[in-house]
C-alpha cells in the first residue's frame, strides 16, 4: 500500500480546517532549510484531545461539528480546573495495607485541544478509524488478564509481581509509554526533539529520554539477527518529506500497542514507517503506518499534526527514581511470607 504523502495529507488539512495548508506547507519549505531540506529541528509538542480510534458510538463520523469540539475543549478545561480543587486531590495519609493508587489527574497531561480539522481519531487508514483486526491466532495481551505469559509486551501493569520481567515495559523503564516507536499520544512528557545534519536525524523523546539515531546515507538495515528495543531505522527524503523505514524490532515487543495496557504481536515482525514534514513554522505532520501481515489483517495509518513546543526538553531519568518497581516487589514478597506463616 502507498503511504499518503505530506502533499496529501496538506490538501486534507485544508479541506477540513478550511485553510490554505498546501500553501503554508510551502511556504515553511522554503523558509528555513537544512542542507537543501526542509528544517525539522525544535522541540514538538503531541498532546491530544483526539483518540486514537474513533470512539465506537461514533460509528462513521470522521470530523467533529464546531459545537462537539466546543464541548470536548470545554470539558477538559473544567477537568483542569477541578484538578486543582481540594477534593480531587489524593487524601493523605495514605492508607495503610490498601491500594494507594496512581497519580491523581493534577500530574496528567493530555492537552486542551482536538487535533487541526476535527477529525474523531488520529487513524486515517482504514476509513473506520480504528485499528485493524488481528488474525486469529496471533498473540493478544492486556494488563491483568491472568492469562499473558512473558514476554510481557504492554507498556503499563503487569501480569503477576513475581520479577520485574512480570511488569509492563514503561513500568521498568525499558521504553516510554508513549514514545513508540510509533509515537502514539499518552499520559504527560508528550514531546519529542529533532535534531538534524545532512546524513543523520536524531529523534528524541521525553518520556525515558530515548534517542533514535536514523542514518540519512543509504547504508542498508542491520542483520536479521540483530533486534533492538527501538529497532533500526534508515532515512531518506521523498521531496520535502522525511520518510524513516524501522525494522529489527525485538520480539520483546509488540507489533503494536492499541493502548498503554494492551498489547498485539510481536515487534519481530513489524515494518514500521514514518513520516515527517512541515505543514507550517509552528506545525509539523507526523505519519506512522504499521505494516505487519502475520498481526494485522491489513497495514494502518494513524496522522497528527504536532505544535512547536514553548519550552525545553526536560530528562525524565525514569529508573533513578523507580521506587514503584521495588516497592511493588517488596511487597509480594512480603505477602508470600505472610501466606507461608498461615495455618
Amino acid at each position: 500500500m502507498r503511504l499518503l504523502g505530506l502533499v496529501v495529507w496538506a490538501t486534507v488539512f485544508a479541506a477540513t480546517a478550511g485553510a490554505p495548508a498546501m500553501a503554508h506547507a510551502q511556504t515553511a519549505s522554503a523558509a528555513s532549510r537544512v542542507d537543501g531540506k526542509p528544517n525539522l529541528q525544535g522541540v514538538w509538542d503531541f498532546r491530544t484531545l483526539t483518540p486514537l480510534q474513533r470512539p465506537a458510538d461514533r460509528g462513521d463520523q470522521a470530523q467533529l461539528t464546531p459545537e462537539e469540539i466546543a464541548e470536548i475543549e470545554q470539558n477538559a478545561r473544567q477537568s483542569a480546573i477541578d484538578a486543582d480543587q481540594p477534593s480531587e486531590v489524593r487524601t493523605e495519609p495514605l492508607p495503610v495495607g490498601g491500594n494507594v493508587g496512581g497519580y491523581n489527574n493534577y500530574w496528567f497531561d493530555r492537552g486542551a485541544g482536538v487535533v487541526d480539522g476535527g477529525r474523531t481519531a488520529l487513524i486515517v487508514d482504514p476509513p473506520d478509524g480504528r485499528v485493524p483486526d488481528s488474525l486469529p491466532d496471533v498473540t493478544r495481551q492486556a494488563t491483568e488478564d491472568g492469562v499473558s505469559q512473558r514476554p510481557v509486551r504492554f507498556r503499563v501493569g503487569g501480569i503477576a509481581s513475581d520479577g520485574p520481567e512480570d511488569r509492563g515495559l514503561a513500568e521498568r523503564c525499558l521504553l516510554g509509554f508513549n514514545s513508540g516507536p510509533p509515537i502514539v499520544p499518552a499520559g504527560y512528557n508528550q514531546n519529542l526533539q529533532i535534531f538534524q545534519t545532512a546524513d543523520h536525524v536524531v529523534i528524541l523523546n521525553e518520556m525515558v529520554h530515548d534517542a533514535r539515531i536514523v542514518p540519512l546515507d543509504g547504508r542498508e538495515p542491520l542483520r536479521e539477527h540483530i533486534r533492538q528495543w527501538n529497532g533500526s531505522s534508515r532515512g531518506h527524503w521523498e521531496g520535502d518529506t522525511l520518510v524513516v523505514e524501522t525494522t529489527n524490532f525485538t520480539g520483546m515487543t509488540s507489533s503494536f500497542s492499541p493502548s498503554v495496557r494492551s498489547a498485539v504481536g510481536s515487534g519481530a515482525t513489524l515494518h514500521l514507517t514514518e513520516r515527517f514534514g512541515r505543514l507550517d513554522d509552528e506545525t509539523l505532520l507526523y505519519e506512522f503506518t504499521v505494516t505487519d501481515p502475520t498481526s494485522f489483517e491489513r497495514p494502518f495509518t494513524a496522522a497528527q499534526p504536532m505544535k512547536r513546543g514553548g519550552a525545553p526538553m526536560f530528562e525524565y531519568a525514569c529508573h533513578e527514581g523507580n521506587y514503584g518497581m521495588l516497592n511493588l516487589l517488596t511487597g509480594a514478597r512480603k505477602e508470600e511470607l505472610a501466606g507461608t506463616s498461615e495455618p
